[in-house]
């Protein structure tokens, strides 16, 4: 399934009827390494669960929020194999074969069997390199149901083309309010440029543990030097820009800034190819579980691409969408 991995932060503002959480059932036949990694931003925080499956693919996570959240399922090596929506209260059921794109369905509450129906019917364009079918059909979806909660849930979960900001921002508005609550769309809100360089108000990032292209998981060491996380998304419209940019400010090779580019959603498809012209020396990596990732969540991702500058102490010195502004703040 296609996803946008920082549109994983979201999470709704409705009150639940029940304290009792809420609880998944999965049977996933041919589950890589018998486990699933279960993702989401709970009231508490994030939750980054992994859980073992029986022989047969069967397992059950139980968790807790009193307000709904959007929850991705996730193989160990970061496949996505599905996700929906969350809260106290809810029995939600995953069924289906890992193996498959677009194999495990999601049943349990009306908004997740709706979602379903409208994977179910635009199958095709989900396992489509080219999001621009699926993009297509959500803005059409959205248009035509401005009272439905799914047409948000659809422009923040699916949608993959935010590099016309104007053009969502008009999308969403022309949902109903009441479908349209805040902190689903809070992907749009970002950093301001006043906390953004305000040096005492961000963490202190010192390492990350991310999958190595063409490797697995690796820790990447962020003390001793300074660093430019380039984080992205498909489709990156600006990448050759980006790449020109980073290009200079490197000097040739012979600055002290070190490069990590890393991919920011689920979907890995094409990742190789999107990297094969890049320059030589850069690191690449993948967060499968997008802005949720360990170390990642800090940056408080809101949007893609965004960039990041991480001084030889570990201290955040830049978090935001401006390329322009990383690399003042790197000189």
């Amino acid at each position: 399934m296609k996803k946008i991995a920082f549109l994983l932060i979201i999470t709704a503002i409705f009150a639940s009827c029940s304290s009792s959480g809420f609880k998944i059932d999965g049977n996933i036949a041919n589950l890589e390494g018998d486990a699933v990694r279960v993702l989401f931003r709970a009231d508490s925080g994030v939750v980054d669960e992994r859980v073992t499956a029986d022989r047969k693919g069967e397992f059950t996570f139980k968790g807790e929020s009193t307000n709904p959240v959007l929850v991705s399922v996730l193989s160990l090596r970061g496949e996505p194999l599905a996700m929906m929506v969350a809260v106290n209260g809810d029995r939600l059921k995953l069924s289906g074969d890992a193996s498959k794109a677009m194999g495990v369905k999601v049943s349990g509450n009306h908004l997740n069997e709706e979602w379903q129906l409208f994977r179910d019917e635009h199958g095709s364009f989900y396992t489509d390199p080219n999001p621009s079918r699926l993009n297509a059909a959500i803005e059409k979806y959205v248009r035509e149901h401005p009272s439905d909660l799914l047409s948000t849930v659809l422009l923040m979960a699916d949608y993959t083309d935010y590099s016309d900001r104007a053009k969502v921002e008009k999308l969403l508005g022309g949902i109903d309010g009441k479908c349209r609550p805040e902190s689903l769309t809070e992907v749009f809100t970002g950093l301001s440029s006043a906390n953004a360089s305000n040096r005492s108000q961000l963490p202190r990032l010192m390492s990350l543990t991310l999958i190595k292209h063409g490797s697995e998981f690796e820790k990447i060491d962020l003390m001793g030097h300074v660093t430019l996380l380039n984080l992205w998304a498909k489709p990156q419209t600006e990448r050759d820009r980006t790449i020109n940019a980073i290009k200079a400010l490197e000097g040739a090779g012979k600055s002290a800034v070190k490069v990590i580019d890393v991919l920011i959603e689920s979907d890995s498809l094409r990742w190789h190819e999107t990297i094969a012209n890049d320059p030589q020396g850069w690191s690449h990596y993948w967060a499968p579980g997008g802005p949720l990732e360990p170390g990642i969540q800090l940056l408080r991702v809101t949007s893609a691409p965004w960039y990041a500058v991480v001084d030889s102490a570990g201290l955040i010195a830049y978090s935001g969408p401006s390329l322009d502004n990383a690399i003042k703040h790197l000189k």
